[in-house]
């Protein structure tokens, strides 16, 4: 199934653009402005996603509009590894080196996703000595992308340990919670 996925430009593109939009529905032509490709390309990359299950079409009046399909099997593995390697978690890997010297970096489940926060929850938690002014031009980047506030917080390694050891409501939240890993072990994170 994954080798359906991922051999054409074109189709990583349009996969991008909804995972990164969870939730969204697009029109062909809309897709196509969005993807810069030709819209032939596109027509036949949708018909393809569609035929494999991963894609819902619906027409409304003469449109045709495309939405992701939560049913999928691999749709959450996909929803992961794209929220890794795209958007936020790419540009971060992108500019790890820049960054500073990062230890954890996790983007959290709810946001990949495209749920609303509830109360305080982290978007984003970064362990590490971080160059701070980076990391804020690579969220301001993001929350202007999705068009919305990003919620990040950013410790270094002793402060980190500190509070898990103190079982801080803050840091156990944040490892309570679903997560998706762009640095670091997960399986240490938690520990």
């Amino acid at each position: 199934m994954l080798a359906d996925l991922i051999i054409s430009r074109v189709r990583v593109k349009i996969l991008q653009l909804f995972f990164l939009s969870p939730g969204k529905i697009f029109h062909v032509r809309e897709i196509v402005r969005r993807v810069g490709e030709e819209i032939n390309a596109v027509r036949r990359e949708l018909a393809h996603l569609e035929k494999a299950g991963m894609m819902a079409k619906e027409r409304r009046a003469n449109r045709l509009f495309y939405s992701l399909r939560k049913d999928y099997s691999l749709y959450f593995d996909l929803l992961n590894l794209i929220a890794k390697t795209s958007g936020l978690g790419g540009d971060i890997l992108k500019n790890k080196v820049k960054l500073g010297k990062i230890k954890y970096a996790m983007i959290s489940g709810r946001f990949a996703r495209g749920n609303p926060r509830n109360g305080n929850d982290v978007d984003l938690l970064i362990v590490g000595k971080v160059v701070l002014p980076e990391l804020s031009q690579i969220v301001r980047q993001e929350e202007i992308r999705r068009e919305s506030e990003l919620n990040y917080t950013v410790m270094t390694e002793e402060e980190f340990n500190f509070r898990k050891k103190r079982r801080d409501p803050f840091v156990l939240e944040i490892l309570r919670s679903s997560r998706i890993m762009i640095l670091g072990d997960e399986e240490e994170l938690v520990r």
